[in-house]
């Protein structure tokens, strides 16, 4: 999909060199190599094989500091309860607040992404982070603590969505499938590092180590951001081969790297203005609103099995703090081995189909059934993930030995982090446009969808026990996946439809 605010030249170009990227696309069995094209047509991305692993490798590592920063705080709610003389309930506001901003923050440092570029987004994330972490660090109050919570979420959260942008700069659809599960694999690790990291620092260092540790790790990032990583976004380089301004360039690109020549057929500039409320409109069209609202009850639904678990371990099998830190690498682990399973079986499906379809629209992106592409892996892998935590809450519920809750851990955290990330893959295919605002916009609701289930889950399995709890997160993955089945269907309709009306705006200015 090209972007609305192109020149005309651009838009062909981007039109030929999208057509040229999926029509070779059966010919992609290298490990994200740089797709073939043709002599008159410019490559879809201009960075070699080694540098997009780098790049992904380092959005992946800045991308894990917003579930890190949320994550590693809950074993010290305890001892900011007691040291700063409030009830755990007040503390518990604190996570719910840093929930509702981390759904926030994105909305607009994603669109400037899209419009400025990415650079200028990840290094005021960063600077923001960094200064609220050592702020958090040295605060005494609760109202301290409660505003810059909000703060330090409003910094970090933007890192995930930018990282799912950077990924639609610098990969085709054909290959997107593996480096968005590269790219998430620092996102789901967060969740399960947090705990144990926090708990060690709290039990040997204090809380306020907790806060110091992401201060030198944002700053770290920053560094890495600063010295190391390109501008990527294709309103600002195109494919990689145009130069950005001299202010938007890495320290390593001003010291080793010549200035190609500017190739204006992969420019795809825009001549719009930030706007902090792009991603919520999303939310209210047809296609996006039926896969954000899946994936947020997705992410939500096994958000109550992580929040559940350190009180159902405490209580289950009488562990400390450091046990159950290390109770939840399970789940990381599988988060991490669903790259070479749903990311795998997303790429292949994607060659699949470009082989059965018809040669036109085969070559033809418009027309391609991205939908059906990226959702004949996704509805199993949910219906998957309902079997799984179905049964992960029966296991821990009859108080088993701790290996069967530890594998249904690890197999909860590979399915639906599988099934997450093709709804993140998904979402930035129908936006390549505005990809960070597309990423934002999930953000946008899996975080809103996660406060209100944070809000619920522990009086909920206090009431009803945690069998009944995960089967009853399973029953709504399952009771709302028809929505998936009718994005699938008329989704392709949907983006035609949208297409059509953009142009028409494109032609009345």
């Amino acid at each position: 999909m090209q972007h609305p605010n192109m020149t005309q030249a651009s838009i062909t170009g981007q039109q030929r060199s999208d057509r040229d990227n999926d029509n070779n696309a059966i010919d992609l069995e290298n490990d994200g190599g740089t797709e073939p094209c043709s002599s008159h047509e410019p490559p879809f991305s201009a960075f070699s094989n080694t540098e997009k692993k780098l790049i992904v490798l380092a959005v992946s590592f800045i991308g894990l500091l917003s579930p890190l920063s949320a994550s590693i705080y809950f074993p010290a709610t305890k001892a900011l309860a007691r040291d700063l003389h409030v009830s755990t309930s007040d503390i518990n506001l604190t996570v719910t607040t840093y929930l509702i901003f981390q759904a926030l923050g994105p909305t607009l440092f994603g669109n400037l992404s899209d419009v400025k570029g990415r650079r200028p987004a990840y290094i005021g994330c960063l600077i923001v982070s960094v200064a609220a972490n050592i702020a958090l660090a040295c605060q005494r109050s609760y109202a301290a603590l409660l505003v810059l919570r909000c703060v330090q979420s409003s910094g970090s959260a933007a890192t995930v969505a930018l990282s799912q942008a950077v990924v639609a700069d610098i990969s085709t659809r054909a290959e997107r499938g593996k480096w968005v599960a590269y790219a998430g694999m620092g996102i789901m690790l967060g969740p399960t590092l947090g705990p144990l990291v926090g708990g060690l620092l709290d039990t040997y260092l204090g809380w306020p180590s907790i806060f110091w540790f992401l201060a030198i790790f944002s700053g770290t990032m920053l560094i890495v951001t600063l010295v190391f990583l390109p501008e990527t976004c294709r309103a600002v380089v195109g494919n990689g081969s145009v130069p950005p301004q001299e202010w938007n360039r890495s320290l390593w690109v001003c010291l080793h790297k010549r200035d190609l020549g500017e190739q204006t057929e992969t420019l795809q500039r825009s001549t719009k203005k930030p706007n902090p409320i792009a991603s919520l409109l999303l939310v209210f069209k047809k296609e996006d609103g039926l896969i954000l609202l899946s994936g947020a009850l997705l992410y939500a639904g096994f958000y109550v099995v992580l929040i559940t678990l350190t009180d159902q371990l405490a209580e289950r099998y009488s562990f400390n703090t450091l046990q159950i830190g290390l109770c939840y690498i399970p789940f990381g682990v599988g988060s991490m081995a669903a790259r070479f399973s749903v990311g795998v079986f997303l790429d292949r499906n994607y060659k699949r189909l470009i082989q059965q379809l018809d040669p036109t629209n085969a070559k033809d992106p418009e027309s391609f059934p991205i939908e059906r592409a990226r959702l004949q892996v996704a509805i199993p892998a949910v219906y998957v993930s309902a079997i799984i935590t179905i049964t992960y809450g029966w296991v821990m519920h009859y108080n088993t030995s701790l290996a069967g809750p530890l594998i249904m851990l690890f197999l909860v955290g590979n399915s639906t982090t599988g099934a997450f990330n093709v709804f993140n893959t998904l979402i930035v295919d129908i936006n390549l446009h505005q990809p960070a605002t597309a990423s934002a916009a999930s953000n946008l609701t899996r975080c809103g969808m996660g406060a209100i289930f944070t809000a619920f889950a522990q009086p909920l399995v206090s009431a009803i026990g945690i069998g009944w709890a995960s089967t009853a997160v399973a029953f709504l993955w399952v009771l709302t996946s028809p929505c998936l089945w009718v994005v699938m269907i008329w989704g392709p309709k949907w983006r035609a439809a949208e297409k059509q009306r953009r142009e028409e705006r494109e032609t009345k200015k």
